[in-house]
C-alpha cells in the first residue's frame, strides 16, 4: 500500500520552533578573569557550568549562536539509560565492568535531570516514562535478548515484554521504568538562567576560535579574548586539533519528524533495535519519529531521508499532518564510549565532553558530572573509563578503517570531476559542484534564482564537501563540518566559514 509523502527540506525542530529564537545580547566578558570558560551552550556545557558554579567556580559560557539551538534542541528528547543496543555494543567491547560504569551513570544522569528541572523550577514537561528497546521482526530478538542481558548484569533492573504500546505487532521487547521524557530547549535555557549572574555570565552570538593553554588560558572568540583558570570544550564536536579528536570521532546526522495523529498515541520511549532504526514518542497531541541515520557528507543525504518516516508514520498511524522536519548531529568515538576529561593527557587546564552517540541528552549531563569533580581538583569513579586519552588496541583497527575512509573521501572527491563548467546549468532549488579556474566550487540556486557560490574546500582540513539535499547545506565527509550555502559555519570543528566564489 502507497501513501501521499510532502518530501520538503529540513525546517526547525519542534523544541525550536516555538522558543525566542533571538541572541541575547551578552554583557561584556573580556575585562574580567574566570575560574571556568565552558565553550558551548548544549546541554553538556550549560550543565558543566551549573554544578561548576554550584561548585563555587566563577563560569563564563560562550555560545556561538543560542542556547540550545544545537543539536540539544534537534532530538527525540529521550533521557533514558536503556539506548537501543549501546549497552550490548559496549559489553561485547569492553566487558562487565565498562558496562557496568557506562550504565550507571546514564542512571544517575536521568536522575541529575529530574533532580535540576525540580530545584531551578524549571518548566520542561518532564515526565517520567517506560523506555523501550523493541524486536521489529524475529530476527532482531537476539539484540534484544542481549541489550537485555548486557543490562542485567550492569545493574539496570530491565524486564523482557511483549507489551509495547505501539499500534503494530513486535516480537518482543526490553524495558526500563522510570526514565524522562521532556522539552530540552526549556530544560537546558532554564538551566542558562540559574547560570547567569552574580558574576557568571551565559555570553551567547560569540565563537570560540581558539583556546591557549597558559595561567590563566586565553580563550580567542569573534567577541575578543577571554580568560580563564580553566577551559571545558563542550562544542559538541570538539573544535581544536591539539588532542586529534578528528581521527577519532565519526560524525552521523539523523531525521526526525512529528506528526499530528489522530486515535492512540504511545506513551512510552522506543526505538527499534535493527539496523533500520525507528525512535517514537509522542508530546502532546504530535507523535515523533525519528531514524535514519547515515554518516555525514554521504551522498544519499536527500529529503528522501524524511520522506521515509513519513511514510512509516502513516503506515501505522491516521496521520492528519506532518508538522515539523528537523535533523541531528552525532559524534561517536571509535571505541564506542564517550570522551570525557582532560583533553590532553595530564592536563588540568583544558577538559572535553564529547562522542555520545546520539544520546547526548544522558551523556552531556553525567559528563557534566564528572568534570565538575575534574575541574574542582577531585577524582571520580567514573572518569577513568571516559578519559580521552584511554588506550585499546582492540579498537585499533575501527580506528584504522575511519581513518581510512576518511583518505578516501579527501583523494576521492579531488579526482571526482565536476558536475559542470557551467554556472547557468544549475536548476533552481538544486546544488552542483562547478569547475572554474580555482578548482571546484559549490553552486546553489535558490528558487528565486539567486546563486550562491562557495569553495568547496573544508576550512577545517581541507577535504572537498558535499551537497545535502535534505538541509541544503554543505557537509564535510571527514570530520562533519558543515556550512550553509553562503559558507557560514553551521557545525564544527571548522570554525572559519567558506571562501564566497
Amino acid at each position: 500500500m502507497s501513501f501521499p509523502v510532502t518530501t520538503v527540506t529540513a525546517r526547525e525542530s519542534l523544541w525550536l520552533e516555538a522558543e525566542n529564537r533571538e541572541v541575547r545580547p551578552g554583557r561584556s566578558v573580556l575585562d574580567a578573569v574566570f575560574d571556568v570558560a565552558v565553550l558551548g551552550g548544549g546541554i553538556a556545557g550549560i550543565t558543566t557550568a551549573l554544578l561548576a558554579r554550584r561548585d563555587g567556580a566563577r563560569v563564563v559560557v560562550v555560545e556561538a549562536g543560542r542556547v540550545a539551538g544545537g543539536v540539544s534542541g534537534a532530538n527525540t528528547a529521550k533521557v533514558t539509560a536503556l539506548q537501543s543496543t549501546v549497552l550490548s555494543a559496549i559489553r561485547a567491547r569492553h566487558g562487565d565492568e565498562a558496562t557496568g560504569v557506562y550504565a550507571q551513570a546514564s542512571l544517575a544522569a536521568v536522575e541529575q535531570v529530574a533532580a535540576l528541572a525540580g530545584e531551578e523550577g524549571i518548566d520542561c514537561d518532564l515526565a517520567r516514562r517506560p523506555a523501550f528497546t523493541y524486536a521489529a521482526e524475529e530476527s532482531e530478538l537476539p539484540a534484544v535478548s542481549a541489550e537485555h542481558a548486557a543490562a542485567r548484569a550492569a545493574g539496570l533492573p530491565t524486564v523482557l515484554t511483549e507489551d509495547v504500546d505501539l499500534p503494530y505487532p513486535v516480537a518482543g521487547a526490553v524495558r526500563l521504568d522510570d526514565q524522562l521524557e521532556f522539552h530540552p530547549v526549556r530544560y537546558v535555557r532554564g538551566l542558562a538562567g540559574a547560570v547567569d549572574g552574580d558574576g557568571s555570565v551565559v555570553a551567547e552570538g560569540i565563537r570560540a576560535l581558539a583556546v591557549e593553554n597558559g595561567s590563566p588560558c586565553r580563550v580567542r572568540t569573534t567577541g575578543g579574548t577571554i580568560s580563564a583558570r580553566q577551559v571545558v570544550v563542550a562544542t559538541h564536536y570538539p573544535l581544536l586539533d591539539r588532542g586529534l579528536f578528528f581521527a577519532r570521532l565519526e560524525p552521523e546526522r539523523s531525521y526526525a519528524i512529528a506528526a499530528r495523529v489522530r486515535g492512540a498515541l504511545p506513551q512510552g520511549l522506543s526505538i527499534s533495535a535493527g539496523s533500520t532504526t525507528r525512535s517514537l514518542r509522542s508530546y502532546g497531541d504530535l507523535l515523533i519519529v525519528g531514524g535514519e541515520g547515515h554518516q555525514t557528507g554521504a551522498r544519499e543525504a536527500t529529503a528522501e531521508r524524511f520522506a521515509r518516516l513519513e511514510t512509516f508514520a502513516r503506515r501505522h498511524w491516521d496521520v492528519e499532518a506532518i508538522t515539523h522536519r528537523w535533523s541531528a548531529q552525532d559524534p561517536a568515538s571509535y571505541d564506542q564510549l564517550p570522551v570525557v576529561g582532560p583533553y590532553v593527557p595530564r592536563s588540568s587546564r583544558v577538559f572535553v565532553a564529547s562522542g555520545f552517540m546520539k544520546w547526548g541528552l544522558t551523556g552531556g549531563t553525567m559528563a557534566a558530572m564528572i568534570l565538575r569533580d575534574l575541574l574542582g581538583g577531585r577524582g571520580h569513579p567514573w572518569a577513568s573509563t571516559f578519559s580521552p586519552n584511554r588506550l585499546s588496541l582492540r579498537s585499533a583497527p575501527k580506528l584504522a578503517r575511519m581513518n581510512a575512509q576518511v583518505g578516501a573521501d579527501f583523494v576521492g572527491d579531488r579526482l571526482r570531476p565536476p558536475d559542470t563548467a557551467d554556472v547557468s546549468s544549475v536548476p533552481a532549488g538544486e546544488a552542483r559542484v562547478v569547475g572554474d579556474g580555482r578548482g571546484k566550487k559549490g553552486v546553489f540556486r535558490d528558487e528565486e534564482g539567486t546563486v550562491h557560490a562557495v569553495s568547496l574546500r573544508c576550512t577545517h582540513m581541507g577535504c572537498l564537501l558535499r551537497f545535502n539535499a535534505a538541509e541544503r547545506s554543505w557537509d564535510c565527509p571527514c570530520h562533519g563540518s558543515r556550512f550553509d550555502v553562503d559558507g557560514a559555519v553551521l557545525e564544527g570543528p571548522a570554525v572559519k566559514p567558506l571562501e564566497r566564489r
